[in-house]
């Protein structure tokens, strides 16, 4: 399986370990192969909409158009360049006059039609399949709260329920971890209104995690660049903010994917975490133990993609 590897900007900066890890469990599964796009260009964040209505899709639409030349459907790790060309990918396809005016605004490329948009997420649970993900280090003692913030799963016809989503813990339980039940598995953390109101966000990002602990979590795994820079690198201010101790390591989905398959740590950029793993792995994947039993999971329900007839 073959994808147009879409890294976008903060794949080679603030979230640089999420890339490395994802690109490391790639080559690791064998059967999830990641192709650079080559010259890509931002998806358009927040800002381009905002700048002028048709921006947005040229953006992305010179990115799709180049995925097209590729023959390939695009992976986009960050939520917000997955929610962008996502977005773009279903307007343009469904309305030829708009398609008519990005590609208008193109040069050197043209769209014809939109290839699909998808999450790294999704790619691992409905292309590879859990069952196919091979765990050699289970991570028994990790109690993971899963968190998929307020865009991975909001796309019309996407891959999970929107409210209530099960791919993340699904996952994490097909590597040996503990899925916490936790009601704010979708809440906004504030990203899109951090630059401007801070305390706003950091109140609802303290919010998250504060239900996190409660819920018995000791690590929350995340796959989005802003929901993890703000519960990780700003964990010290939000505990301030409830007066008490979090201590939850923040992880990329793929980072735990990568400890559980037994990759090599530096591939995975543990380093780079403000709140530190290591204590917490020394105390519960790195003991010795017995290997993890198989055991059978009901297949996931299948979810209705935007534009498919019912079955």
């Amino acid at each position: 399986m073959k994808y147009a590897y879409f890294p976008g900007c903060s794949q080679e900066s603030t979230a640089e370990e999420y890339n490395r890890s994802l690109r490391a469990v790639a080559r690791r599964l064998g059967t999830m192969e990641l192709e650079p796009i080559p010259d890509w260009n931002c998806c358009g964040a927040t800002p381009a909409a905002t700048v002028h209505p048709l921006l947005l899709y040229a953006l992305a639409a010179r990115n799709l158009a180049i995925a097209e030349e590729m023959g390939l459907d695009v992976v986009a790790p960050c939520a917000a360049c997955y929610k962008n060309m996502n977005k773009a990918s279903h307007a343009l396809n469904d309305d030829p006059e708009l398609l008519d005016r990005v590609n208008a605004t193109l040069n050197g490329h043209r769209l014809r039609h939109a290839p699909k948009v998808r999450h790294p997420l999704d790619v691992v649970v409905h292309d590879v399949g859990l069952d196919n993900v091979p765990v050699s280090r289970p991570l028994r003692g990790l109690k993971v709260a899963s968190y998929y913030g307020c865009l991975i799963t909001r796309p019309e016809g996407g891959f999970d329920d929107p409210e209530r989503p099960q791919s993340m813990d699904r996952l994490m339980e097909a590597l040996g971890a503990e899925p916490v039940d936790w009601p704010y598995k979708t809440r906004c953390c504030g990203g899109a209104i951090y630059m401007t109101t801070e305390e706003i966000s950091f109140r609802m990002s303290a919010d998250i995690l504060a239900y996190a602990k409660a819920a018995g979590a000791n690590v929350v795994a995340v796959g989005c660049p802003f929901c993890q820079l703000l519960l990780d690198l700003y964990q010290d201010r939000l505990e301030a903010l409830k007066n008490m101790t979090f201590n939850l390591p923040v992880l990329f989905f793929t980072q735990l994917m990568g400890l559980a398959m037994g990759l090599d740590r530096s591939e995975l950029g543990l380093e780079k975490l403000v709140v530190s793993p290591f204590a917490l792995l020394a105390e519960t994947i790195d003991r010795p133990g017995e290997e993890m039993p198989k055991k059978s999971r009901p297949p996931a329900p299948k979810l209705k993609r935007w534009g498919e007839a019912e079955q």
